[in-house]
Parts: C-alpha cells; structure tokens; sequence
C-alpha cells in the first residue's frame, strides 16, 4: 500500500432525485425485503468506505427513515432538482478533510457488491493514478473513485458539466477494472424492476 494513500475512502451515494420515469421514489423499491437505498448505502459501508455520505433531496425526510440505524451521514441537496450535478457537487463539498479519495455510487444499481467497491479501493492504494473507474463490456458507469486531488476539479463542475467528462479528461492516467456487462444494471422504469426482481428470484 502506498503511504499517502492509507487513510480512509470516503462514499458519496446519490440519492436526490425525483424518479420521474419510474412513477414512484425507486430508491423505496424492495428487492429481498430491503429497499434500494439501504441496499446500495449498506454495501457501499460493508466495502469499508468511510464516512458514507449519502445525497438526499427529493423526498428526503422518507429517505432518512429508510436510513435509520445505518452508519452514514446525510447531505441534503437543495438543489436537486438542477440535475444529478447539483447533487455530486453536494455529496464532494461535504467530503471530510482527512478523506483521501471518494467513491461515487448509484443508489440504484442493485448489482453493484461491496466486494466490487472494496476491489477498486485495494487498487487504488496499490497505484498511483488519480481515478479509478468501472468497465461493464465496454461501457462506462460508477462506481468511480477520485483521488483528492481531483476533489476541486468535481466542486466546479457545473449544471452543463457531469462526471463522465471527467473521467474522458484523465483516462489516460486512469485505472479501469472492468465487471460483468450484467452487473450495470439500473433501475429507471416499471420494467426494469420487474425484470431485475425476475433476476433476482432466479438467482
């Protein structure tokens, strides 16, 4: 493990927005008896991530009863419905200063394990490159870790801007590690949460 890279990874899950596609707050979903957003914020804790902030904003005050007795904190977004930006700039504005990276997370991408978290943590200790980003078959999407130095960059990204653009600028110096195609999946309408259930059971 690299020295300077030995202090604790922080979480940032994004859990602000309004679900417009799915009719419902999809992060209320159960999958197993445990709804979406205890799901993701309990497996981005089990990784070891720490503090594990996690982005509320629409329907926040259900979101936190959803939370009861979870080891996370809360950072309410204002602003969320500007857009999933508005709510990576809260999540990166409440980092605690001694974190020295921050994993950024989907609230609702079921298939996302705290092993996969914890893998891409490992790596980034072992390295030197300042992101560490997810390959699903050729397709980029969180979980992404950013080395602090990068943590300024994301503070000013602005409603234009978004993450992926980030991770285009510093690919070149990036980690990648790279998953199943069939763990990106996410939860947007009705039907991809019939189909994940229909997963699930099968599995």
């Amino acid at each position: 493990m690299r020295s300077e890279r030995a202090g604790s990874v922080a979480g940032i899950v994004l859990a602000a927005g309004a679900s417009t596609r799915m009719g419902r707050n999809k992060l209320l979903l159960e999958l197993d008896g445990v709804s979406l957003l205890r799901h993701t914020v309990g497996r981005a804790a089990a990784a070891g991530l720490s503090p594990v902030l996690v982005v509320l904003g629409h329907q926040a005050e259900r979101a936190l009863e959803e939370l009861s007795g979870l080891d996370c904190r809360p950072v309410l977004n204002p602003e969320y419905a500007r857009g999933a930006t508005s709510s990576v700039r809260a999540g990166f504005a409440a980092l605690p200063s001694e974190a020295v990276a921050a994993v950024v997370l989907l609230a609702d991408m079921p298939f996302v394990t705290a092993g996969m978290i914890a893998t891409m943590v490992e790596r980034y200790r072992e390295a030197a490159a300042p992101l560490v980003f997810s390959d699903y078959g050729g397709v980029s999407a969180p979980p992404t870790l950013f080395d602090r130095s990068l943590f300024d960059e994301v503070r000013a990204i602005d409603d234009r801007g978004c993450l992926k653009r980030t991770v285009k600028q510093h690919r070149s110096e990036a980690l990648q590690v790279v998953w199943p195609a069939t763990a990106l999946a996410d939860l947007d309408e009705p039907a991809d949460y019939e189909r994940i259930q229909a997963q699930l059971g099968a599995g």
